[in-house]
């Protein structure tokens, strides 16, 4: 995987209600949304890895339009970002990542699914791997994947994050089709 280096990696604590989000952006776009109350060194020992020897730098400002977004959607008010990305990996979790930025807003797919979406039905188990290094939660919508059965599944913002997220989504389509 090609590494980016010395890219200056802009960080904020996002508070939305009882969770706390550290994100983080590129001047090419967001990189990077943290699990909900986790210390920051969640997002140090990411940058570490991901972007080794870049400079990280907390700046509230870079990171107001995507933090408004990130709220926006958390109210119910947005239902996809307009802001850009700045993620990088292997192709195959390239293109499980792109998979599932294709997921409708208030709708979910199994990993198998997207195993046949990126046309490598067998891959379901890396599937989840490229599922679970997404580095966007929330934004690159990793929570809209259960189980083929239904079930809740890990997440790497915990089952709780997950479960509120698709509450969230299900109960914004609901009262959409309600006022129709």
């Amino acid at each position: 995987m090609a590494q980016q280096i010395n890219k200056t990696i802009y960080w904020s604590l996002l508070t939305h209600e009882d969770w706390n989000l550290y994100i983080a952006a590129t001047s090419e776009g967001l990189c990077y949304v943290g699990s909900p109350n986790q210390p920051v060194e969640e997002l140090f020992s990411w940058a570490g890895s991901r972007f080794p020897g870049s400079p990280l730098v907390e700046e509230d400002a870079a990171l107001q339009p995507y933090a408004r977004e990130l709220i926006e959607y958390l109210q119910g008010e947005r239902t996809q970002f307009t802001l850009p990305f700045d993620f990088h990996g292997t192709a195959f979790q390239m293109a499980v990542w792109n998979a599932l930025c294709d997921i409708p807003y208030g709708e979910t797919l199994s990993y198998s699914d997207i195993a046949n979406a990126i046309q490598k039905p067998a891959s379901v188990r890396a599937v989840g791997a490229a599922i679970g290094a997404n580095p966007i939660l929330v934004t690159v919508p990793c929570h809209r994947v259960i189980g083929k059965n239904g079930a809740m599944t890990g997440y790497r913002g915990g089952l709780d994050m997950k479960v509120k997220l698709l509450q969230l989504e299900q109960e914004s389509v609901a009262s959409v089709q309600y006022e129709k």
